[in-house]
């Protein structure tokens, strides 16, 4: 293989060169990656040396280019990017480029019936052809583009004569035409446009003979007749008239109409498109799959994009819904199919064989050299579309389904997700008009959200409120709000989510393969959890199967878009899923699954809390029998229970209402676990609403344990929020601790009463109740308690300005936490010691006291953003201007986002204090 470049003529080398050079040429202008070119070289098969023959054929393919290139020149033909190798020309200046673009343009003029401009393309066109293409040159890619071009060339052939028949010149395509017919005996297009020519040129008994020829070889070869084309190039022959030279084809429009509420989808449009239509005159891709969940809109998206790129399939659309998804209907069978996208494009009924390959191989010639878009509307799975993909390029068969066909050869498949929340707007203004959703946007985007943005439920949602006007949004939305009606409400004529939901489960449940079985049974279990997403080992509690059984259940799930994979072991089921697979289980199924997966949750939960602070006291009950995860360090257990976190809340939360009462108290064991994570974490909204169900759930079991902890839950969140009521439970906490004869208990109330007192400067009170902590503590042998109290009698003689008495309280208290390796206590003590030696005026000790205490410090949200404010303080009073304002803006950045009033006034106080940005200068 030889080329041209600016008149000269380029060797291209050794065969393998002159494969990379095609690759690089037909992609002229883009880029193609070393893996690209490898594949395309050598196939699936690659030798070890194969990038390193890749490097020498690029070195090979410069030197051919510019010969005269200095060695420390870079090239500018063939350059080198980042993702690979490109070919620095215009794509007009490769043949292959030219010749496809003269075909499409004469492929435009003839539509639009300027058929002397498309004979002048197609007269500019061919002569560009000489010989066969990529000749010698070996590759997989070779081979593909040699198929691909041969094809183009063929079909050029056939327009060219095409178009001079119209144009009434039959002599001028008579030699090509029995060329072709001679080279391609199977190709019905030509020996049709031949019968035509010979009809034209007068020779009627030739053309009569052509066709019984043509019968007899494609009987023989195929066990096929002749196809429309050919049958009706014969009745214009039998009729003896002039005719139209070139009868019209049958050119079939099947596509349903398009929606006139279609919105949104812009970047799967384009995405789309670029695959069926592409923009460099490429052939559209073979085989493009949308695929997602019941009601998600892959089908009015098929169709909305076909309508878009029809004019690249000039002869046709044709459209089959295989039935795939339709409740108490069978999906259609391949021969089935085999019909009606036969009859679609002319064949008779009796012409389409029996044979289900025989119908196929009919099928495959039948799409040579034509350009069809073939639209195959929910499959049920792989299999029901392997027959139809394997069309010559230049069809494209697009289909929609449940399923996932990644699986298929040359599948591209895009996975269609629910509408956001302005599309989804966006289709009920179209839906129910403009005027009426923008009267309350705020109820519209709750219905959205709803609806889980599913058009199917949209379009049920916006017919409900079409059919009653005087209904404001928020009246379907109030009806939407109780989960237990809103698949009923999401009901209008034969429209509904729940059936479109149960064809996807039956085909499941119906299916005689134990995978699908196994994922028909978990979906039903998955429905009985109210949690954002669920993982392996969760769901493994909630089913009782063994774990890879579960995780091959869950995938399967995933496959038929009833779960989405969030990330590796991870998964979300969408609200109206959940719903429908709630419904699927009897009330006395459902108790077991749960406490076992609400079990899991609370042992879990526990492991993290007491391997993510050990040196805290858990609480242990109530008593949770099941097993959870187990981790291997503080870390690891702290990254689990931030992850968790969500989860965790909505599976407290749920199992709490529940009636089971020991589903209920394994509720309240995850909450009492997430009591120090949400300190640390400064979760005060979490505390103060999981504390207020702890309680209700406490008193509604009659439970005296869990109504305690639930008051002292409770009156951290209120304590962290600011909130005077916190001396209320706090109160609460003390008596039933006293009346249960719970030391530690009784003690640790002490403690909290001790620092809400402190927290609203009631420091006689405060020390009182801390020195009670302490005396029990230290009673019972409890470092926990008697480090606390030792903290707070430091704080509060700092207060009290009895410096001395603080300091030996803090010094005891941190070789305590020292010995026993508590570095969160170490911290705090580090803290009040520092602020301590700032109020003794011993402000360059208490400056290295707190920055050694700023790394630390960051445990926790509390402990950090009191580090920065005595450290902006200490800055001040030490006349370090700068550092002071850099502490206080970070300390009132932190207390902001904490929603710390508490903090945020002394963090600003600091930063004002500190004035402008100046250090002191002595002289």
């Amino acid at each position: 293989m030889t080329g041209a470049l600016d008149g000269a003529v380029i060797d291209a080398g050794p065969p393998l060169q002159q494969a990379i050079m095609a690759m690089l040429a037909v992609r002229a202008g883009r880029v193609v990656t070393l893996a690209q070119l490898i594949e395309g070289v050598w196939g699936d098969s690659p030798p070890p040396s194969a990038a390193q023959s890749v490097y020498t054929y690029i070195a090979g393919l410069r030197r051919a280019f510019e010969p005269g290139r200095g060695r420390r020149e870079p090239p500018g033909v063939l350059a080198r990017t980042a993702g690979g190798y490109r070919l620095n020309l215009d794509p007009e200046q490769v043949d292959a480029h030219v010749f496809a673009g003269r075909v499409a343009a004469a492929a435009r003029a003839s539509r639009a019936g300027d058929l002397e401009a498309a004979v002048r393309e197609l007269d500019e066109a061919l002569p560009l052809w000489r010989g066969r293409p990529l000749s010698g040159v070996p590759g997989p890619f070779c081979d593909d583009e040699r198929a691909r071009l041969e094809e183009l060339r063929l079909t050029a052939v056939e327009a060219q004569a095409e178009a001079l028949l119209r144009l009434g010149r039959p002599r001028d395509c008579l030699a090509q035409l029995q060329d072709l017919s001679r080279g391609h005996p199977l190709r019905e297009r030509p020996r049709e446009l031949l019968m035509l020519a010979l009809h034209g040129c007068g020779r009627q008994a030739e053309a009569l003979t052509l066709f019984e020829q043509t019968r007899r070889v494609l009987s023989e070869e195929l066990g096929a007749d002749p196809g429309a084309g050919l049958r009706q190039a014969h009745r214009v022959v039998l009729s003896g008239t002039g005719g139209p030279a070139v009868p019209d084809p049958l050119i079939p429009r099947q596509l349903p109409r398009d929606l006139l509420a279609f919105v949104g989808r812009s970047r799967e449009i384009v995405r789309l498109r670029t695959l069926l239509d592409p923009w460099d005159e490429d052939p559209p891709h073979p085989f493009v799959v949308i695929c997602g969940p019941p009601g998600v809109g892959k089908s009015a998206l098929a169709v909305h994009v076909a309508h878009a790129v029809r004019d690249r399939f000039p002869e046709g659309q044709l459209y089959v819904d295989l039935r795939g998804g339709t409740p108490n209907v069978a999906r259609l069978s391949s021969h089935e199919i085999f019909s009606r996208l036969l009859r679609g494009i002319g064949t008779p009924d009796d012409a389409v064989p029996v044979d289900e390959d025989e119908a196929a191989a009919l099928w495959r010639s039948k799409l040579q050299g034509r350009r069809l878009l073939v639209l195959l509307d929910n499959a049920a799975d792989l299999g029901q579309v392997r027959p139809f993909v394997s069309a010559p390029l230049g069809t494209a068969v697009l289909v929609t389904s449940r399923e996932s066909l990644v699986a298929g050869d040359d599948c591209v498949q895009l996975r269609l997700g629910p509408l956001s929340d302005a599309e989804a707007t966006a289709m009920l203004s179209k839906l129910v008009g403009a005027d009426r959703v923008s009267a309350d946007l705020g109820q519209t985007t709750r219905l959205a959200r709803l609806c889980d943005g599913f058009p199917l439920a949209l379009r049920i949602a916006g017919a409900r409120l079409a059919d009653r006007p005087d209904w404001a949004v928020g009246a379907l939305t109030a009806r939407l709000t109780d989960e237990r009606q809103r698949l009923r409400e999401l009901e209008a004529g034969e429209l509904a989510v729940r059936s479109s939901l149960a064809a996807s489960w039956g085909a499941l449940n119906g299916s005689s393969r134990e995978i699908d079985g196994d994922a028909a049974r978990l979906l039903g279990l998955l429905g009985l959890l109210h949690v954002p997403d669920i993982t392996v080992e969760a769901a493994t509690a909630l089913s009782g199967s063994p774990p890879y059984q579960v995780e091959r259940a869950l995938e399967r799930l995933c496959d038929a878009h009833l779960l989405e994979a969030t990330e590796p072991g991870r998964y979300r089921i969408h609200d109206l899923v959940r719903l429908f697979a709630g419904a699927l289980m009897e009330a006395g199924e459902r108790v077991l699954p749960l406490r076992r997966a609400i079990g899991y949750y609370a042992a879990s939960a526990r492991a993290a809390a007491v391997t993510s602070q050990p040196h805290r006291v858990h609480c242990s009950y109530p008593e949770v029998r099941e097993r959870g995860r187990r981790f291997g360090g503080a870390d690891e257990a702290h990254d689990w229970l931030r992850k968790e976190e969500p989860i965790l809340l909505a599976a407290a939360f749920q199992a709490m209402a529940d009636q089971d009462d020991d589903i209920a108290r394994a509720g309240t064991a995850i909450g009492f676990a997430l009591w120090w994570y949400q300190q640390r974490a400064y979760r005060v909204a979490d505390l103060v609403s999981l504390g207020e169900r702890l309680l209700a759930t406490g008193r509604r079991l009659d439970d005296p344990v869990i109504t305690m902890e639930g008051h002292a839950h409770l009156a951290t969140g209120l304590y962290l929020r600011g909130d005077r009521s916190v001396f209320q439970h706090g109160q609460q906490h003390l008596r039933l601790a006293r009346q249960l004869g719970d030391r530690f208990n009784e003690q640790r109330a002490h403690g909290n009463l001790a620092s809400t007192h402190v927290k609203w400067e009631q420091f006689d009170d405060a020390l009182e109740h801390a020195r009670a902590q302490r005396e029990i503590a230290s009673g019972m042998g409890s470092r926990v308690g008697e480090l606390y109290a030792l903290l707070t009698i430091g704080r509060v003689c700092i207060e009290l300005g009895r410096f001395d008495e603080a300091l030996g309280a803090l010094d005891e208290g941190a070789e305590m936490a020292r010995r026993a390796g508590d570095g969160l206590r170490l911290v705090e003590f580090a803290l009040a010691r520092g602020r301590a030696l700032i109020e003794l005026g011993e402000l360059a000790t208490a400056l290295s006291v707190l920055t050694d205490a700023s790394g630390p410090a960051r445990f926790s949200k509390m402990t950090e953003v009191g580090c920065l404010v005595y450290l902006a303080r200490a800055h001040r009073l030490l006349g370090q201007g700068r550092e002071a304002m850099r502490r206080g803006a970070e300390a009132v950045a932190l207390a902001e986002s904490m929603g710390s009033a508490y903090w945020l006034e002394r963090a600003i106080k600091e930063r004002e204090a500190a004035g402008p940005a100046r250090d002191s200068v002595t002289t």
